[in-house]
């Protein structure tokens, strides 16, 4: 195996001496690459802040999703607490007394249905007669004039109302009163 040539110094030299220097630029050519320049670096930036904002869309997205993507499965089980709270309001004394497991089973359901609510974000609204009617939150079934009580006020509640996280997952049903202020 050869070794390679060594190069002196002083051979450099005189190897580019005699190269030709690199023709001059004019200020019109500088100006130009400067426009050139400019415009690329106004097109990255833009490129960077779509990107960052496409970023921030996905994860506002994910975040969403991840909070909100049950809310129809959530929806379609209100009436299953409907219906267990139903049946467990008209049971008299009576049927209590000779269906005791029956309806210690159908509480303990209704118990774990709100604690899978709960921990999935779903809160139940229970609005009281006497509140004041909110319609954000509740949803007027009926209109009656009641003594005693101010237009406004909540006088029966239908259904309770569900919220997912800070969305109305559905409105609380409510008989509201009517009865003009004297």
């Amino acid at each position: 195996m050869a070794e390679p040539e060594k190069t002196e110094p002083e051979d450099l030299a005189t190897e580019t001496a005699g190269e030709t220097e690199a023709p001059e630029i004019t200020p019109e050519e500088v100006e130009a690459l400067r426009a050139e320049r400019d415009e690329l670096r106004d097109r990255f930036m833009r490129a960077l802040a779509d990107a960052e904002n496409a970023r921030k869309r996905a994860d506002r997205d994910r975040r969403e999703a991840e909070n909100y993507g049950g809310s129809k499965l959530a929806r379609d089980m209100l009436p299953v607490y409907d219906n267990l709270s139903r049946a467990l309001e008209v049971v008299t004394d009576e049927q209590r007394e000779a269906n005791a497991a029956l309806l210690e089973g159908v509480e303990l359901t209704l118990r774990e249905l709100l604690n899978v609510f709960s921990k999935h974000g779903i809160v139940r609204l229970a609005p009281e007669a006497g509140d004041k009617f909110d319609p954000q939150l509740h949803q007027a079934m009926f209109e009656a004039p009641v003594p005693g009580t101010k237009a406004g006020d909540i006088i029966q509640v239908m259904a309770s109302g569900f919220m997912l996280h800070d969305r109305l997952l559905r409105p609380a049903q409510v008989g509201v009163s009517s009865t003009p202020a004297s």
